[in-house]
């Protein structure tokens, strides 16, 4: 009588074991054919808990993925930052931006949903505050400027 039941317990764990990741990926977040997330830019997305209501979503570019909001608003307030490693220096060593002082660029993560690491998106700034705003999608090999906007502004 007890097998029974242990049986059916063993095959809903397995279950949840093979359902698991396509439980727990964000649904914003198309799967590619062997089940893993991809990131495809999105709507911007709303503010933080506490902030000011969210500014038209023309303030940011398109191309800019919704996190990247989030990030902008942390990197504006002055943290606290989710990574240890957000408001780091960048070293710009392969010198794909323009040279600058050591220290003059800081590095910012931008998370990527359905990942359980930092991934390859980061908002890159220099001056303090920023002047400057740079975005890579994938890992410093290539950046694209953006403004903010006076309506990202505190």
């Amino acid at each position: 009588m007890r097998k029974p039941g242990l049986l059916v317990l063993a095959l809903l764990l397995i279950a949840a074991i093979l359902l698991w990741p396509r439980l727990t990926r964000s649904p914003d977040v198309p799967a590619t054919a062997s089940g893993t997330a991809t990131s495809q830019p999105a709507p911007v997305a709303a503010p933080l808990p506490g902030d000011l209501p969210a500014p038209p979503a023309t303030t940011l570019p398109e191309s800019l993925p919704r996190e990247a909001y989030d990030t902008i608003r942390l990197i504006q307030r002055g943290g606290p930052f989710p990574h240890r490693q957000d408001g780091s220096v960048f070293g710009n060593r392969e010198n794909r931006l323009p040279r600058k002082p050591r220290g003059y660029y800081r590095e910012y993560t931008v998370d990527t949903p359905g990942l359980s690491h930092r991934g390859a998106r980061r908002i890159v700034t220099g001056g303090d505050p920023p002047e400057i705003w740079y975005y890579s999608d994938d890992h410093y090999d290539s950046f694209r400027a953006f403004d903010p906007g006076q309506g990202m502004r505190r």
